[in-house]
């Protein structure tokens, strides 16, 4: 088995109002930790508090994480409040609505351990979703990969890198994560370092969305951002479906 001495791995998971998802996200990192715990790397959970009105926070207290509050409802600000407490070498940002599998944590660890990678991203799995979204997520799954953006669900990275590239761009309410991925593949270059997409064990994520909103307002949204993206992703009140609260 690999061995992954020196090697301390900090998982950040941002979260606002999520008591409904928060426990068995951070149930499926402690069975994905404990099930490569052979490895021999060290690990610490971070759970966001990204200022909830419900108990989120105490619930991932409960679970063993440690809670870290960011007032300031924005995702890459919360992301980032995760970071600067974080102590690991490298760091794993996990969405509160996702699950790690052992397998994907394994071809994380196998990446970190070839010493080739600045950082990478996942391919994703949703269940139950309807015709015109499984064409939405094969797209971006196509994108992502020949394009290497990590999907915000799950971005993992050096810790000196991220530091470097200035972390998550708090100007941007959405996308920041694709931001990130430019960057991180810029200063790896300088490197001689890759940043890819994993695609063997896709991350497991909440397809609530499609339940939540209807096709036109996600359409309506997709639309918005591309005629007009500077203006959409640095106001929140123009992204609701990331911000309107709807759980």
């Amino acid at each position: 088995m690999a061995s992954y001495r020196l090697m301390h791995l900090s998982i950040i998971i941002p979260a606002f109002n999520e008591a409904r998802l928060i426990e068995q996200t951070l149930r499926s990192v402690t069975t994905s930790l404990a099930a490569n715990a052979g490895s021999g790397f060290t690990s610490e959970v971070i759970v966001v508090d990204n200022n909830s009105t419900d108990n989120t926070a105490q619930l991932a207290r409960d679970a063993g994480a440690r809670v870290v509050f960011e007032p300031i409802n924005q995702i890459g600000r919360a992301r980032n409040a995760g970071a600067a407490q974080a102590t690991g070498e490298w760091l794993l940002f996990l969405d509160a609505d996702s699950l790690l599998s052992a397998e994907l944590l394994a071809d994380i660890l196998c990446l970190i351990d070839s010493g080739k990678y600045v950082g990478c991203g996942s391919t994703l799995r949703m269940d139950g979703l309807p015709w015109w979204a499984r064409l939405t997520l094969q797209l971006w799954t196509r994108t992502s990969i020949l394009c290497r953006w990590a999907a915000g669900a799950l971005v993992v990275c050096r810790r000196d890198a991220f530091q470097d590239v200035g972390g998550f761009d708090q100007e941007l309410y959405a996308l920041d994560e694709v931001r990130l991925s430019k960057q991180l593949k810029q200063w790896g270059r300088r490197q001689g370092l890759q940043f890819t997409i994993l695609t063997k064990h896709p991350l497991e994520t909440s397809s609530r969305k499609v339940s939540l909103y209807s096709g036109l307002e996600i359409a309506g949204q997709i639309f918005r951002i591309f005629l007009l993206p500077k203006r959409t992703l640095q106001d929140k009140k123009h992204l609701s479906v990331w911000y309107d609260g709807r759980r």
